[in-house]
């Protein structure tokens, strides 16, 4: 586990570490289930469904390197995953957010900012 004390490792570099995680886990299990939404919904071959599992198996992996408790890390992946879903959805499927897409995504970041990254007596575990 990654201590986080003041001389360890400082603030920027662990918040740019977190949100690369983030993003990182977010990557893995979107595309794993995006694969496996085309092997079973689209009919693509056993090779997509292979691909899409060991992704969302990395995706299981991934967050066991955040340095904080799991239920904050599950909470913030999932206001994390919500943005990068309506993200995935504007590049890939080629559909644009709308207005309340992008008020809802900008609600949901700054809640998991709170639950995630504001400091509590208990940061040091």
């Amino acid at each position: 586990m990654i201590k986080m004390e003041s001389g360890s490792i400082s603030r920027k570099r662990s918040f740019v570490y977190t949100i690369l995680l983030f993003i990182l886990a977010g990557i893995f299990e979107i595309g794993g289930g995006y694969l496996l939404w085309l092997w079973l919904r689209e009919g693509r071959g056993l090779l997509f469904a292979l691909s899409g599992s060991i992704i969302l198996f990395l995706y299981g992996v991934v967050p066991t390197f955040q340095p904080s408790y799991f239920h904050r890390i599950y909470a913030t992946y999932g206001g994390i995953f919500v943005v990068m879903s309506i993200l995935w959805g504007w590049i890939f499927d080629k559909i644009p957010p709308d207005n309340y897409d992008l008020i809802g995504a900008l609600i949901i970041l700054i809640g998991v900012s709170i639950i995630y990254y504001w400091p509590r007596e208990d940061d040091n575990i």
